[in-house]
């Protein structure tokens, strides 16, 4: 069973509390707009035209979207959640992928109802339109599903060695492809998955919900996706993405690996106005996996993630890694807000990785009933295999963290350099968090460069440097080596 956000009888508490102090008061508007940001998605007009209401039993008109419209009924499709409509799928794509460019391509329209379908594959210049009430249904019988060669830069295989099933939508080598919708919803029904996981009862690799790869010019807006059997959206080697007003869902725990949006070896990526709540990382940015990973040699790069609500028990917020061998830089993530998680932000790297994650910038980051706050970890050590290089080290350097805030965090630092991959040039300025532990040393460290601009709380370890608010050195750090890491708080 999904867990939802609890709004009302826990933001009445939360208001309680706020006037009990100038700072909870703070954060306690910081929640409203969040809130409020929610609800609004639900009725603003969103991306290309799209407008989503509050049901009124009456059933809507699918706007128009490409000069070419398409119902999935006209090719035989059945929504009565039993009758299989793969081939309804493939018949309708066929029909837009002969109009190519012409006219800007075709729409096909999903209407309300239940679909259920084996994997099929997407076309160019295509927008699949989920009317409200709409829900796709990914078929439990993985023997529907088709196996694909593993993905280059994970060398093997991800969970075994070999072929791996592919996801329920795909596409390659696509460029101007929209999935969007008045908020329908693509279910993986992944709950079978899950358990034969458990049970060691699959061969192959688990197929994400979504995965488009080596494409550009993707949009994926106003729709719910749920119960992956996998990961939910995996967008890989792509280039020009744009996640925008997406609800994830899967429940957060016993859904092993449903991470929320997996940003692998892409570029200019914008994921913004989303709120996601699974059983893995909320969003997690790779780019291939040791060996491999440095062989493809594709960096994800140009990154922005703001004005998101995540959830995560299980693992992180946000992640970085830890297959990042290709590279990570010219990430941005901001006005976040995690709740109820195990950890908020995390960056997760080991020996044998290679490549670099640089210029990472965290702004106005929020932490409500979170374990550990910030976590940058480099022994991370899952390995493809033992053929990995000993002395891949990668680079972790020119993070920053400004305007952290929130309460109920148990530690709100935990920094874990080596002597092999030490961290370098970390800023943190403006930060107060709410404690759920007294005791010394809650600001963990290790192998550590940088500096503190101003005053923090809780207070920094003694491996940062000192600076006042004018920027202007008061105390340099002489400890940067020194160990005060703690995995039994």
């Amino acid at each position: 069973m999904v867990e939802t956000l609890p709004v009302g009888r826990f933001q009445f508490k939360r208001l309680v509390a706020a006037f009990l102090s100038s700072y909870r008061t703070l954060f306690i508007l910081l929640w409203i707009v969040a809130f409020g940001s929610v609800f609004i998605w639900q009725r603003k007009i969103i991306g290309a035209g799209i407008s989503v209401s509050v049901k009124t039993g009456l059933s809507r008109p699918m706007p128009k979207m490409r000069p070419f419209a398409f119902n999935l009924t006209d090719f035989g499709g059945v929504g009565d959640g039993k009758t299989l409509n793969t081939a309804a799928f493939e018949r309708a794509i066929l029909a837009i992928s002969k109009l190519g460019k012409r006219g800007g391509g075709g729409q096909l329209n999903v209407p309300p109802g239940k679909w259920l379908t084996a994997p099929f594959n997407l076309t160019s210049h295509m927008t699949l339109f989920l009317a409200e009430d709409a829900e796709i249904l990914g078929i439990q019988d993985e023997k529907q599903w088709p196996l694909m060669p593993p993905l280059p830069s994970y060398g093997y295989g991800r969970e075994h060695h070999g072929p791996r099933y592919g996801s329920l939508i795909h596409g390659q080598n696509l460029k101007d492809v929209v999935i969007t919708g008045d908020n329908g919803t693509i279910n993986g029904q992944g709950q079978s998955w899950w358990k034969k996981f458990r049970q060691k009862l699959l061969n192959h690799t688990r197929g994400p919900l979504m995965q488009i790869m080596w494409s550009s010019d993707i949009v994926i807006a106003n729709i719910t996706l749920r119960d992956s059997p996998f990961w939910t959206f995996h967008p890989y080697d792509c280039k020009n993405v744009t996640v925008r007003n997406v609800t994830i869902l899967s429940p957060v725990r016993e859904a092993p690996n449903t991470d929320g949006i997996d940003p692998d070896s892409c570029e200019d990526v914008v994921i913004e106005d989303c709120y996601i709540s699974v059983g893995d990382d909320a969003i997690a940015i790779k780019s291939g996996w040791d060996q491999y990973g440095i062989a493809y040699a594709r960096p994800s790069r140009n990154i922005l993630i703001r004005n998101l609500i995540v959830r995560s028990m299980v693992s992180a917020g946000i992640s970085i890694g830890s297959e990042m061998s290709g590279g990570v830089s010219d990430v941005t993530i901001e006005n976040l807000l995690v709740w109820s998680s195990r950890r908020a932000v995390r960056i997760k790297t080991a020996t044998g990785r290679g490549g670099y994650v640089r210029h990472i910038t965290y702004r106005n980051i929020t932490f409500d009933n979170v374990r550990v706050g910030i976590v940058i970890k480099t022994d991370y050590n899952e390995h493809p295999d033992d053929d990995f290089d000993p002395k891949a080290l990668p680079i972790v350097k020119d993070i920053s963290f400004t305007g952290i805030h929130g309460q109920g965090v148990r530690v709100p630092v935990r920094i874990h350099g080596s002597e092999d991959i030490p961290i370098r040039n970390v800023t943190f300025r403006d930060m107060s968090v709410g404690l759920t532990y007294k005791k010394k040393h809650i600001f963990q460290c290790a192998f550590i460069q940088g500096r503190v601009i101003g005053t923090i709380f809780p207070a920094p370890c003694e491996n940062l440097d000192r600076y006042n608010e004018e920027g202007q050195l008061v105390k340099r750090s002489t400890a940067q080596n020194i160990t005060d890491i703690d995995y039994d708080i």
